[in-house]
């Protein structure tokens, strides 16, 4: 596992005591009883933005901290715990690393002050059916006078239906499932043509399908190279995976210490039910996979601070957290019995957020393969 820096345990400090009193479990029941429509607190969005973590990953020219992803894998972390609803993901992570890895000089200094401040919601919109396959993109972008015209749609996109600004993988060459011919456009939210249906999940967060219906965007609006996507998407989406992954790790390190204290309380035949051989096991096999996950999950995010080569280790990372949120729910359920399975109790909410989790950006078996291959196994 990572040591980390004075400066990193007092960033986790902060986050662990703000998650717990300003966006606990009961915020996100709140966000899904209200029936807004909105996938994340706003209020909350906007604390993140004014404690800078929005800024985490950003450089200090763009108004950010540059304090690594190491620390923005922390906070996320401290925010999987609870099951904070927020743009941090797909704004802080996912968003603000594409404009980093392929934005002009112009594009970072529109948009990164901006993400960095928490002024406003950014995401990628890559997926276009219900499981991730970025190559198999066929959203196109065909060119018209000095600018392109977007045609298709996009679906679960993370904080799509709030967004101001999306970044889309559009096929301006080659054929559906190539990585050749993806180019990554800028285009605003509001812009003519676009349609964003709000998608409930069933972990109470929401995501957006997007149609793009002749949706006119100028020469600028290109993120890298026409054609050469891929470049830009691979990397940016390695971070969304260890983003995640990092997050994942939370909500399951929070499930267990739930149910720890549960084992050490609960009694039955006139014992407490820890003190029981085959529970002790089970919860044994748990912290054990969490300490594995938790040394893939930080080596990836150290990987992408030293600039390394972070394919696999991001992989790695997200194939491992789908398995110990699967374990982790699971588990949580069971060991509470009966109550485990009422809404009252805090398990039903950790088992759908593990599920959704699991999807989003690749399943364990996704990330299987990928490493496999990156491997040469």
């Amino acid at each position: 596992m990572a040591v980390l820096t004075e400066e990193q345990t007092m960033l986790r400090d902060a986050a662990k005591g703000w998650a717990s009193e300003s966006a606990p479990v009961g915020a996100l029941r709140k966000l899904r009883d209200g029936k807004s429509g909105r996938s994340f607190d706003p209020v909350a969005w906007k604390e993140m933005g004014e404690m800078g973590w929005a800024g985490v990953i950003v450089p200090e020219a763009y108004d950010g901290s540059a304090f690594g992803y190491l620390g923005l894998g922390l906070i996320l972390e401290e925010t999987g715990r609870t099951l904070a609803a927020s743009p941090l993901l797909s704004t802080a992570m996912i968003a603000a690393s594409a404009l980093q890895l392929a934005g002009s000089d112009a594009q970072k200094q529109a948009w990164l002050p901006r993400i960095a401040s928490g002024e406003i919601v950014a995401t990628l919109a890559v997926d276009e059916g219900s499981h991730h396959a970025p190559a198999r993109t066929a959203l196109t972008a065909t060119k018209s006078g000095s600018g392109y015209v977007l045609n298709g749609s996009k679906t679960f996109v993370l904080d799509g239906e709030a967004a101001e600004l999306l970044i889309v993988v559009a096929r301006t060459g080659g054929a559906p499932g190539s990585t050749e011919g993806l180019t990554l456009f800028l285009v605003s939210g509001d812009a003519p043509g676009v349609t964003r249906t709000h998608l409930a999940l069933m972990d109470s967060r929401g995501a957006a399908q997007i149609a793009f219906d002749g949706v006119e965007v100028a020469a600028d609006a290109v993120l890298g190279e026409i054609d050469k996507g891929w470049a830009v998407l691979e990397p940016t989406l390695d971070r969304a995976y260890a983003g995640l992954a990092a997050e994942m790790l939370g909500s399951a390190s929070a499930a267990f210490d739930i149910t720890l204290d549960y084992l050490k309380t609960r009694t039955q035949f006139g014992q407490v039910i820890g003190s029981f051989q085959a529970l002790q096991h089970r919860a044994a096999k748990w912290f054990t996979d969490l300490e594995t996950t938790r040394s893939c999950v930080e080596a990836a995010l150290e990987a992408l601070d030293s600039g390394a080569d972070t394919r696999a280790l991001a992989s790695l990372a997200k194939a491992k957290a789908c398995e110990l949120v699967h374990l982790a729910s699971n588990e949580m359920v069971q060991m509470h019995g009966g109550i485990g399975m009422t809404d009252a109790h805090d398990a039903g909410l950790y088992m759908k957020r593990a599920r959704v989790t699991e999807a989003l950006f690749g399943g364990a078996s996704f990330h299987r393969d990928r490493y496999a291959r990156l491997m040469g196994f």
